[in-house]
């Protein structure tokens, strides 16, 4: 029996391909506002950090009403660090809405997501996103879509999936690239014609798959799943198992509140059937992948396995000079707590400890996930230093593997040689290169590790017109040794606070990152060299006055502007010595050995 009632839909797409802007204008053609309701633009981004960097980052359900029809949304990551989220929401929906821009075409996380969907038999509404850009080319776009969806080896029907040709920001979508809509009911009618009904077997017993979780410091943590069988009541007894953990001891539990998706709201509902999407709170310990059942009839359904992490940084506590002055929480045992706290939320994150008390291994899908972590621990008053992001190899028989990216990148056309030429030194393997007017989109195969601080330098060889993306691909054997940066750290030689004297002289020698009247402490790294090997300088030096001066003989010192360096620009500058201080008012870049004298003996010592 299915509810022609119901349908549930994810929309999945490559970063900055208009998904959350879509969805704001369903929600104001769903009718979710009052008419003199004021509205935010990318309302699904609740995030502070979502909103300033716009993106998201966790998937976010809603619900609108188009007749006598409740289609429940899912609104999905598009950057590849947040795959891990995107795969398990697919379990929930019965269909997807693939968004692809008229002018960038299919990306690297399009394949990604679109393959994922494929791989669940999930039909497949296409729909090419801003049309009204002055440089879309939509007639290209539609056939290097079908081209992706043989590549992907879609069945006969997904290859017939209806396309539909919209502009997410004006809110009008239409049948036809040539006619223009006036507004979204031409995607609503796609979606309840083409997008099948939850499947809703009333009769069963309870059953449902927790595929997103959500906190609230009153309720603690909160389920989010469809219900894929059977009546779930208020108050009703339940037990918690999970499939890929057969042995473990069988959870009671009691689900004290539902809610149900009604617009941006959560309504709380006493009972609810299955084929709908649910918010559910009772279970303490609730984790993603568990199955929730009534306690007479224990079935666990099979789970995703999320793709394991690719790379990993050490997190530990802060032992510089200047620890535990700006921070709150500064403790090992606050930073195991946090860490292991956000595992629960995160799937694709995993914590480990390490030999060391104080130290612990962070793994992730990419860097962009870990800086976000990061940022958001900073901002919650934590106080910790990491290290270079490291690949994890795997052994694959009996040879060592690392994992390789799938990279694309769109350049204007004389910048492409210098884009190819430092690919090259960093092990990337050219695929594909396709002309896009007066650009070029080219694509590669390269190691992750080749990636690390590369963006910086190829912001400058495109003069910052260039776009890139990478998603996973698979795993390679090692390609050999690659230069993580040819550049060498200026580094403080003494404890105190930056001087304007010793600044001017510093400054000389190669790029600062602080000005005047900074503290600083022996080393502490405050600045590039352009040369390959790092350089101590004295930045605390005074003038000596003496009186046998002249008045005039001093001249003003100019100092340049220092270089202000952002999160993700630290964590790609650093060398594998180094470490990144993290504190809620400060991010400074050290020496992971601070003495001078002990950092050159296990210098030479190696050597």
């Amino acid at each position: 029996m299915q509810n022609e009632h119901l349908r549930n839909v994810a929309i999945i797409a490559h970063v900055d391909h208009g998904k959350t802007t879509l969805v704001d204008e369903m929600l104001k053609q769903g009718g979710v506002y009052r008419e003199n309701q004021e509205v935010v633009d990318r309302v699904m981004d609740s995030g502070d950090l979502e909103r300033e960097r716009g993106i998201t980052i966790l998937a976010k359900n809603t619900a609108i009403r188009y007749k006598d029809t409740k289609i429940n949304i899912v609104d999905t990551p598009g950057h590849a660090d947040f795959g891990g989220e995107v795969e398990r929401i697919l379990k929930m929906v019965n269909g997807v809405i693939l968004l692809v821009d008229a002018a960038e075409g299919p990306m690297p996380q399009t394949r990604f997501v679109l393959s994922k969907a494929l791989e669940l038999g999930h039909r497949v509404i296409v729909v090419v996103n801003k049309i009204d850009r002055p440089d879309q080319r939509i007639h290209e776009v539609v056939d290097e879509v079908l081209e992706l969806l043989m590549d992907l080896d879609a069945t006969p029907e997904q290859l017939d999936s209806p396309m539909l040709f919209c502009s997410g920001r004006n809110g009008t979508a239409s049948y036809s690239p040539d006619v223009p809509g006036t507004d979204l009911k031409p995607l609503f009618e796609t979606i309840l014609e083409y997008i099948p009904a939850p499947e809703a077997d009333v009769d069963q017993p309870f059953q449902m798959l927790v595929s997103s979780i959500d906190y609230n410091d009153f309720v603690g943590r909160i389920a989010i799943g469809r219900i894929e069988r059977g009546t779930l009541k208020q108050n009703q007894d339940i037990v918690v198992c999970n499939y890929h953990d057969p042995e473990a001891v069988l959870r009671k539990a009691r689900a004290t509140a539902i809610y149900e998706f009604e617009g941006l709201a959560r309504n709380p509902v006493t009972e609810s059937t299955a084929g709908n999407i649910i918010a559910m709170s009772g279970i303490p310990d609730i984790t993603i992948g568990d199955t929730i059942c009534v306690p007479d009839c224990v079935e666990a359904l099979p789970f995703v396995k999320i793709s394991a992490p690719t790379l990993e940084m050490t997190f530990s506590v802060n032992d510089s000079p200047f620890a535990g002055k700006e921070g709150k929480f500064v403790t090992s045992r606050q930073l195991r707590d946090r860490l292991y706290r956000e595992t629960l939320k995160d799937v694709s994150l995993r914590v480990t400890d390490t030999d060391k008390e104080t130290a612990f291994n962070v793994a992730g899908r990419g860097e962009m996930s870990l800086s976000i972590l990061i940022e958001t621990m900073r901002r919650e008053g934590y106080e910790f230093q990491v290290s270079p992001a490291r690949v994890l190899y795997q052994e694959i028989d009996g040879v060592k593997c690392e994992p390789i990216e799938r990279l694309v990148v769109d350049v204007p056309g004389d910048c492409v040689g210098a884009v190819i030429e430092k690919l090259g030194a960093r092990k990337a393997d050219l695929v594909e290169m396709t002309p896009v007017g007066e650009r070029m989109k080219i694509e590669f195969l390269i190691p992750a590790r080749g990636l690390f601080g590369y963006r910086s330098d190829f912001l400058t060889d495109t003069k910052g017109e260039g776009i890139m993306a990478s998603v996973f691909d698979s795993y390679a054997p090692y390609k050999g040794d690659i230069s993580r940066r040819g550049t060498g750290s200026m580094i403080s030689f003494e404890t105190g606070e930056s001087v304007t004297y010793g600044l001017f002289n510093a400054q000389e020698r190669g790029t600062l990152f602080i000005g005047p009247g900074v503290p600083v402490y022996g080393g502490m790294v405050i600045g590039v060299s352009p040369r390959s090997e790092d350089i101590t300088v004295n930045i605390c030096k005074k003038k000596q006055l003496t009186n046998m001066r002249a008045s005039g003989s001093d001249e003003a010192l100019r100092l340049v502007p220092p270089k202000q360096m952002s999160l993700e620009q630290c964590l790609e500058f650093l060398a594998d010595d180094e470490l990144l201080e993290v504190t809620p008012k400060s991010l400074r870049m050290r020496k992971a050995i601070l003495d001078h004298e002990k950092r050159m003996k296990a210098l030479h010592g190696k050597k």
